[in-house]
């Protein structure tokens, strides 16, 4: 049991860190296969959950260990603390390991001598549809991991992330039955190893379909100019410089390269990141905010193209991570308010006593939440309008988000965040760019992302690069793309239809397994019989 889980968590580790080598794609399809192996021969259900444990352990450990010490890092504790904390929470944020082995277990013990097919669909479903309804701190899934391949990613149009990680996880089982099933004959291992090809073979051949596709451009590109400052740790800022030269530091450095994207590359539009306006817009709380709103506003109407960028916003609710649209003429146009706020740094669930976590924990944030998508009009120089999604940060790992978006007829995705937290963790970065970047192949919106310090670019509906940084480096990331009306994909059109269908599946197989048990219910009844005597006259 152990040999299985410490192989497959390696491997795991390796698929997780391959960042662009698109070589290591393959491992999403073999990883988890001496795992499986190992765990069908678990009979008692305490060995399965105890397998399990320990493959989530593994796991996150393997995969997921830069996060423990991000999570050290930012709340002062160490890396040491932080990890022992991520290791604790391991079955929480990874859910989907232990519901995937306990479902696999009951359907091995009620489905003895149907098609294992049925049963190699029964773990992908479960692992699927807890990610669909228990949504995870990060929001990743395994097919993350399928973003340096090109071809195997495109098919996120059609069946979403959810749906690439139903495919890899469904070869792995497979994989995993033609091992059992090697000995006496090879040959009883054939059927099992066309349904683990059959997965992988598909997704490249529809990504190649895709990708031969060129689609005739017309009309003027959108060309944005982002700023990406590398300026992190404000309130370090605050502390050597004083809260208002820290303030006049980054306003004046974003100034400075928002003039050089307007005058010398001849952009269209700004772009600011999370949070780098450090104060309320619009809604000042001192004169000294109002300065810098009508210092700001000057600016705008000086550069001539609008701007959108990261501030906060505020109301008798409290205050909002906002992104703001500010235009040359007609001022702040609105605020979108972000949606998907990080736990116990954003905000405190209501079910805790807020006020005693913020004494105990003095980093926690006090965040309100946004009520979802927006959709605003991009009022360029030229009389063009378009309308434009803008997500902030974690909004980006959220699917639907990205749906709604589209639905409600964007041509473009804006990402604003901020990936301080991952400053010495590239491969944070490299997961958030990741699960970014599917936001585009799925709706086929092409995106400009911009964070602080980290994996800023601009993504084409292909999942491809156009323009990008590198993390760690003061730059100005200035790129085109077409702007148009795209046809809904059958995602958008659907929703999540993977998380559905596998919940569906499961509700199937569990009726279909206890259908022997209940076409004998009630139980027969025992017998009663009567004695009689004759009677003597």
């Amino acid at each position: 049991m152990w040999m299985g889980i410490a192989l497959s968590a390696g491997l795991a580790a390796l698929y997780a860190h391959g960042h662009q080598a698109w070589a290591l794609a393959f491992l999403a399809f073999v990883a988890w296969v001496p795992w499986l192996v190992s765990l069908h021969t678990q009979s008692r259900w305490r060995d399965v959950i105890a397998s399990a444990y320990g493959m989530t352990l593994a796991y996150t450990a393997g995969v997921f260990a830069w996060f423990g010490s991000a999570i050290g890092d930012y709340t002062e504790a160490g890396a040491t603390w932080g990890l022992l904390a991520l290791l604790l929470g391991a079955p929480l944020l990874q859910p989907q390991i232990m519901v995937m082995a306990l479902v696999r277990r009951w359907a091995q013990g009620h489905a003895q001598g149907r098609n294992s097919l049925w049963l190699a669909m029964a773990g992908p479903c479960a692992w699927v549809a807890t990610e669909a309804f228990m949504p995870k701190m990060l929001g990743d899934t395994w097919s993350h991991g399928l973003y340096p391949a090109a071809y195997l990613r495109q098919a996120a149009d059609l069946i979403g992330t959810a749906g690439l990680t139903w495919l890899a996880l469904f070869s792995n089982e497979a994989l995993a039955i033609a091992w059992r099933q090697r000995s006496p004959y090879w040959k009883a291992c054939f059927q099992p190893l066309v349904w683990a090809t059959c997965a992988p073979l598909a997704l490249a051949l529809y990504g190649w379909a895709y990708l031969q596709q060129t689609p005739a451009e017309s009309g003027t590109p959108l060309k944005v100019g982002m700023v990406q400052a590398n300026l992190v740790h404000y309130e370090q800022m605050r502390k050597e410089l004083g809260a208002y030269q820290a303030v006049r530091q980054v306003l004046d450095t974003h100034y400075a390269m928002s003039y050089d994207a307007v005058v010398n590359q001849k952009a269209d539009a700004v772009l600011w990141s999370e949070t780098s306006y450090p104060t309320t817009l619009g809604r000042p709380k001192s004169p000294t905010g109002a300065e810098l709103d009508r210092e700001l506003l000057g600016v705008v109407r000086a550069a001539g193209v609008p701007f959108v960028l990261g501030t906060y916003d505020r109301d008798e609710q409290g205050e909002y991570n906002a992104a703001a649209f500010v235009e040359p003429q007609g001022g702040l146009l609105g605020m979108y308010r972000k949606t998907r706020l990080f736990p116990m740094t954003e905000f405190v669930p209501s079910w805790m006593n807020a006020e005693l976590v913020q004494r105990w924990l003095p980093w926690v944030g006090q965040w309100q939440a946004g009520n979802g998508a927006r959709v605003f009009p991009l009022r360029l120089t030229d009389g063009r309008e378009i309308p434009v999604l803008p997500l902030i940060c974690l909004d980006d790992v959220d699917t639907s988000l990205a749906l709604d978006g589209a639905r409600l007829g964007a041509h473009a995705i804006l990402t604003l965040s901020n990936d301080s937290w991952f400053t010495d963790y590239p491969q944070g970065m490299a997961l958030h760019h990741a699960a970014a970047a599917f936001r585009s192949i799925e709706t086929r919106l092409p995106q400009f992302r911009l964070t602080t310090n980290g994996f800023s670019a601009i993504i084409a509906p292909s999942g491809d690069v156009i323009a990008g940084s590198k993390p760690g480096e003061r730059t100005l990331v200035v790129g085109s793309v077409y702007t148009r009306e795209t046809p809904p994909t059958l995602l958008v059109k659907w929703g999540n239809w993977v998380g559905v269908a596998c919940l569906i599946f499961l509700g199937g197989l569990a009726c279909a397994t206890l259908a022997p048990t209940w076409s004998r219910w009630p139980p027969p009844q025992p017998m009663h019989h009567t004695l009689t005597f004759p009677v003597s006259v």
